[in-house]
């Protein structure tokens, strides 16, 4: 059967365990240099503790080192690479063409989203290189993925959920055009959740601070079974900043999602160990999103911006009105708490919000005044009883353990077998005392055995294999005890990951290799050269040309968004070119309505 698994990010070792707790089959976590969230770095010491742990469970655990790099930088990195090997990490998430020229270690390697991986020829290009795994733009839909899996061997990774970049990933530079920090680099500066005048060829202003880049997030739940028909194996949610309670509710949704699909009647089955028990009813609504797109993978195109606001409004509860005296009054079936946070769309188009200090029959108190003009529909996004609840202890994972106490010729032994066929034995030579109350002695004797308390496992069977005796429990614990942290020793090595042996297979594919190669190095660019380029160009990250390049390439269009779409009817009485501006960097929007694409260009 295929294995899949659901893959979650880990800000740092506490919320990885939190994920694995919560039923993650892999984990994502940065390094300590060169990941594409710089703000997610994590010493090495943690990242093996990290890998052990979800070894534990049978799990995996996936280091980030996604930047591009410069020169200078190559050799530090391949030295990490070489020290995550050497700790246990299962695969390294790379973007950086130019490490494939370098001696790394016998280490997987999977391909970031950021090596703009949107077509069926670049994942075979990938293949080539060597690649295990190729984790794909977000914009692609069931038929061009399913096409994929069939023309090609590489693994596919697709995000089912979490915040959503505009442009296609790798191939935005607005960012370290406008404030010198790359998010090909790390340091994105989230310039696309900001706001901007929209203005046509005419010098008219259509839309006035408007965030209109900000898109929602993604959720995906409902397509799960089509995803992974089309041939995906790993489900990844988006997030390696969120904190823990966000990780525990996304975890645990989407382990019930996927765990239904897989116990139905399909080709897959589970890659990690154990079975997750939520003490909690998972509801993404009630976490940190800015509403939610199923984005591009049905096929059909949406509207999927938030133009009022790039924050989270949270789960809609409902409605506010205000009487004539100013009195505010909440009508829905939300059970509302002191510190609920409410917001609504004011009468300016801004977001506005404020905690509840109160609330008596449908009254609610604010914690300041606040204007409702009118009716209006109104959001929870702080929901103090739910993050109470996940503050507290939300989850457990057990793996299914097989017990058996027998006699042995000079004492007994303990022998442990798990889900997995992982086993661990325990002796102890002892005299054998008949029992003076049989029963009352193999009740003993399995209380004590059968108190596994807060390890990994859970008890399906055990076996006693001896006539009735005299046993202190002390010894019993201990031989309990001993035989448990065996076990977990032989779980850790026997899903410690096998080196990987990989093929660097050149050919003529490239004619070029312009700017959107995002080359930053010299051995990245012998790698096209390897690979028939003649002309290659360096990247904008470190030329920093940036005028009348296309800084955003967006299958998302503001047109479409605005009903104003050319394949629409009316679509076409535009003023062209239109602009983005804000108050220091004019952009002209292209949009290449054949393909369905909108480029932003300084």
């Amino acid at each position: 059967m295929t294995k899949i698994e659901l893959l979650i990010p880990a800000k740092d070792l506490h919320c990885g365990k939190i994920a694995i707790n919560h039923g993650a089959d892999a984990l994502y976590i940065g390094a300590p240099r060169f990941g594409a969230r710089q703000a997610a770095g994590n010493r090495l010491e943690d990242l093996e503790q990290l890998a052990r742990y979800a070894h534990l469970y049978g799990s995996k655990l996936y280091v980030t080192v996604n930047t591009l790099l410069y020169d200078n930088e190559l050799e530090d990195a391949r030295k990490l690479i070489g020290q995550l090997y050497e700790l246990g990490a299962d695969a390294i998430i790379m973007q950086d063409l130019g490490l494939l020229k370098m001696d790394l270690p016998p280490i997987r390697l999977h391909a970031s989203t950021q090596c703009h991986n949107n077509s069926l020829e670049r994942i075979q290009f990938l293949e080539k290189l060597g690649f295990r795994r190729a984790i794909l733009a977000r914009e692609m839909d069931l038929d061009t993925i399913r096409h994929i899996h069939q023309e090609s061997d590489i693994e596919l990774e697709t995000f089912i959920h979490g915040a959503l970049c505009v442009c296609y990933s790798g191939q935005c530079y607005i960012s370290r055009m406008m404030t010198g920090r790359s998010g090909n680099r790390g340091e994105c500066a989230q310039i696309c959740r900001t706001a901007f005048d929209l203005t046509d060829a005419r010098g008219r202003t259509l839309l006035h601070d408007k965030h209109l880049l900000s898109l929602r997030d993604m959720n995906r739940a409902m397509y799960l079974a089509e995803i992974l028909k089309a041939g995906v194996i790993s489900l990844k949610v988006e997030g390696r900043l969120k904190d823990e309670t966000y990780v525990k509710n996304i975890t645990g949704y989407y382990r019930q999602q996927l765990d239904a699909i897989l116990e139905s009647d399909n080709p897959f089955s589970r890659l990690g160990s154990g079975r997750t028990t939520l003490h909690f009813q998972p509801d993404p609504e009630r976490s940190f999103n800015r509403g939610y797109t199923p984005y591009f993978i049905d096929g059909q195109r949406r509207k999927m911006a938030t133009f009022d606001t790039p924050k989270a409004m949270g789960k809609s509860i409902g409605h506010l009105r205000q009487d004539r005296d100013g009195r505010l009054f909440y009508e829905g079936d939300a059970k509302l708490v002191n510190g609920d946070g409410l917001c609504f769309i004011n009468e300016v188009g801004e977001l506005e919000g404020f905690f509840v200090n109160g609330i008596s029959n449908g009254r609610v108190q604010p914690h300041k005044p606040v204007s409702v003009f009118r009716r209006v529909e109104v959001y929870r996004n702080v929901d103090k009883q739910f993050e109470k609840m996940l503050s507290e202890k939300s989850a457990e994972r057990k793996i299914a353990l097989d017990m058996q106490f027998a006699e042995t010729k000079d004492g007994f032994a303990l022998s442990l077998r798990d889900e997995d066929g992982c086993e661990a034995c325990v002796e102890r030579k002892m005299d054998k005392v008949p029992a003076q109350k049989p029963e009352v002695a193999e009740r003993q004797l399995r209380t004590s055995l059968s108190k596994l308390g807060d390890t990994p496992f859970g008890l399906r069977r055990l076996t006693i294999e001896m006539a009735p005796c005299f046993l202190q429990a002390a010894v019993v614990n201990q031989m309990r005890g001993e035989a448990v942290e065996r076990l977990m020793e032989t779980r850790m090595e026997r899903f410690r990951p096998e080196d990987d042996v990989r093929e660097y297979r050149p050919e003529p594919l490239f004619g070029e290799a312009d700017y959107k190669r995002n080359i930053t190095n010299e051995l990245h660019r012998a790698v096209y050269e390897d690979f028939g380029a003649a002309k290659v160009e360096y990247g904008l990250d470190k030329t920093l040309d940036f005028k009348n390049k296309e800084v955003m390439v967006c299958k998302y269009c503001i047109r479409y968004e605005m009903g104003v779409c050319s394949k629409q009817k009316g679509g076409g009485e535009l003023a062209l070119p239109l602009y983005l501006q804000n108050d220091h960097h004019r952009f002209r929007l292209d949009f290449d309505c054949q393909n369905c694409v909108m480029k932003v260009v300084l």
